[in-house]
């Protein structure tokens, strides 16, 4: 049971009662996100003074950040990453393999011939690599932060990830040109 005079500054791992790994229950998440958000909704505090409501405010804000970080597989990475004191440097770091840079463009390649070509069965294809390789990386973030803690070699995957985020991005932009 969560005290609203508890530690705003608690992990989210912590909040949840999750252990800080990247390998993650997300039905136990889950679980413990519905529990928590009863807990701190606003609504239960309204016949209490502003400042309890207040309070109320701050953690029903806080459970539903961490919930937000914690069920995404690559906010959870940065969010561990973080909490190692590494700095993933997206914004600053994009230097990246020669292999993948080339594996890039050529994705971006085929999404921009999809698009031309109004060929959907293309973009679910690539979508469907996407993923396979979006998974393959996860794995490879959990072993990197789970069992070797080599915090650097994780942020660079996550560096990796972020090119992932913009290609589905990217996709999913092409999928719904073509459906106008």
């Amino acid at each position: 049971m969560l005290s609203l005079g508890s530690d705003f500054q608690k992990d989210f791992f912590s909040l949840f009662n999750l252990p800080v790994r990247f390998q993650l229950n997300t039905a136990l998440l889950e679980q413990h996100f519905r529990v928590l958000q009863m807990q701190v909704h606003p609504d239960k505090f309204t016949h209490l003074p502003e400042s309890e409501r207040r309070v109320s405010m701050q953690w029903a804000t806080r459970v539903n950040e961490g919930y937000q970080t914690l069920r995404k597989p690559i906010d959870r990475a940065r969010y561990l990453l973080m909490l190692h004191g590494v700095d993933t440097q997206e914004e600053t770091n994009t230097a990246m393999p020669v292999d993948f840079l080339i594996r890039q463009m050529e994705w971006r390649e085929g999404v921009a011939e999809a698009l031309q070509a109004k060929d959907s069965a293309v973009l679910d294809e690539l979508n469907h690599k996407l993923r396979q390789d979006v998974k393959s990386l996860q794995m490879q973030l959990e072993q990197l932060l789970d069992k070797q803690q080599d915090y650097p070699a994780a942020a660079g995957i996550v560096r990796k990830l972020k090119f992932f985020e913009k290609l589905a991005e990217e996709i999913d932009s092409a999928f719904d040109e073509i459906d106008d």
